[in-house]
């Protein structure tokens, strides 16, 4: 009977879950929803000295932002010490393993020798072949010891990477991998193993880093009378100047993405195609349906390229495609403005102008800011570019008359007060940028700014008329 397919993922709650680790955890959901199988979470929080306080909780929000689910209660490997201690035991029993007495600074100074003799930088076996009674009565004498996995000295082990096809390691080159550290915590080797053998993980998908430590694993898995999980091996992330993602060179932990006003299908989307690809044209895939295409065959070897501007771009796409009511509702998430003070309907206008120039949710209140306060307006910005001030002038006074002369109820069609400006320049014998600029500027201070006829449509008649005059009085003293 062929068995479900369970992944999992398994981070150390060792600072902010990071963009990389992510994407780990969204191809193992995938792979395993694809499957109809089980996606399970786990913490490895063996390391006690690098463990932050808060970091596994914040993987488990930042997760379930994204709407990656798992079944059942993460397991936590700090609570399962007695179960490592005992596999630890019976390898040293079968004589698979073996307490290593050798100092921090013994240690030191091997690798330096190897490295300055350009060996391979491991392990020498000092006390590999230490007898049953010499361990005995160190360990009671009270000597320091770690427990290491006694590696063949000879013949090859091998294994069919998911993403990157055979793979094969010549023993001599594997290093006595330490198993139990001097504090009886496991190290990631031995731990993830034995949890990956209890909990029946069909599939391990992971950094291209942990290639190397493959062959260990298999040969735990091996001393152990085992069957081994299969090994997917996702490339790195790299910047723009092809460097790894790292933590020390900004945001890149996904909760300051959500901070910033990414929202999660964008995010989602984005970590996809960091490493995969469905193939085809299409680009825009939510959760639910990539669950359903996702094929791990797709994935790349090759280092996958972290371009914000490709995020941006997925996030402003998701922000114009939202539904009205839910963007305001996020927007107000991310506003310092006070919603309460003004109708819903307002509101809705505000957020229809300026939803398709938002790139993040934090663009709002700097995009709509003109429909909140009464701009406050520099002389010179009035007239456009080489045109003169008599111009503007009559162009601020025309288009003042033909939009005071539509009525209240009127001043709802955007395409009535286009025409309403289109006309005072035709009638005034001006230019466009006689009339569009310097009412679009008097209306909302900025240099850049939705179009005349967006603006009036929102700011309303009353506001919209005390604007114009207030730019016709800025200019008026000095340029009659």
């Amino acid at each position: 009977m062929q068995s479900i397919t369970t992944t999992r993922f398994a981070p150390s709650p060792t600072g902010s879950l990071h963009m990389g680790s992510a994407r780990t955890a969204l191809f193992n959901y995938l792979l395993a929803k694809k499957e109809g199988g089980t996606f399970l979470l786990r913490i490895e929080d063996t390391d006690q000295k690098r463990l932050v306080e808060g970091a596994e909780e914040e993987v488990y929000e930042a997760l379930r932002w994204l709407g990656i689910s798992w079944t059942g209660t993460p397991v936590r490997q700090s609570e399962r010490l007695s179960i490592y201690q005992k596999y630890a035991e019976q390898l040293i029993a079968e004589g698979n393993a073996y307490h290593c007495f050798c100092s921090e600074e013994r240690l030191a100074k091997m690798r330096e020798e190897q490295q300055a003799s350009g060996e391979i930088t491991k392990y020498d076996g000092l006390c590999r072949n230490l007898s049953e009674k010499e361990t005995v009565e160190r360990l009671n004498r009270g000597e320091t010891s770690v427990i290491r996995l006694k590696v063949p000295k000879t013949g090859k082990i091998s294994f069919d990477d998911m993403i990157r096809g055979e793979i094969e390691f010549d023993l001599v080159e594997v290093e006595d991998q330490i198993l139990m550290k001097s504090d009886s915590f496991p190290t990631y080797q031995l731990a993830s193993v034995i949890d990956d053998h209890e909990q029946k993980i069909t599939h391990v998908l992971r950094g291209e880093e942990w290639i190397s430590s493959t062959p260990k694993n298999l040969l735990l898995y091996r001393f152990f009378s085992w069957g081994p999980p299969k090994f997917g091996h996702l490339p790195n992330i790299v910047g723009r100047d092809k460097k790894k993602l790292s933590k020390r060179e900004g945001d890149v932990a996904v909760m300051d993405f959500r901070q910033k006003g990414y929202l999660p299908e964008a995010v989602v989307n984005f970590l996809v195609f960091l490493g995969w690809n469905p193939g085809g044209e299409e680009e825009f895939f939510t959760l639910e349906s990539l669950a359903k295409i996702f094929d791990i065959k797709k994935a790349h070897k090759s280092p996958a390229v972290f371009d914000l501007d490709k995020l941006n771009f997925f996030n402003a796409r998701y922000i114009r495609h939202k539904n009205i009511d839910e963007l305001l509702e996020l927007a107000e998430s991310f506003s310092k403005i006070n919603f309460d003070e003004y109708e819903k309907d307002y509101l809705k206008k505000v957020i229809l102008t300026v939803k398709d120039r938002m790139v993040t949710l934090g663009d709002f209140d700097a995009l709509a800011k003109c429909f909140f306060s009464t701009p406050r307006l520099e002389k010179e910005m009035i007239k456009f570019g080489k045109s003169v001030w008599e111009d503007t002038e009559k162009g601020l006074k025309k288009s003042f008359e033909k939009l005071e002369s539509i009525p209240e109820k009127s001043w709802v069609n955007q395409g009535m007060l286009n025409d309403a400006l289109a006309n005072s320049v035709a009638e005034s014998g001006l230019k466009n940028g006689d009339i569009f600029w310097p009412v679009r500027y008097a209306l909302s201070g900025e240099e850049k700014s939705p179009s005349p006829a967006e603006l009036l449509w929102v700011i309303g008649r009353e506001e919209s008329l005390k604007r114009i005059k207030k730019a016709q009085d800025k200019i008026t003293p000095d340029n009659k």
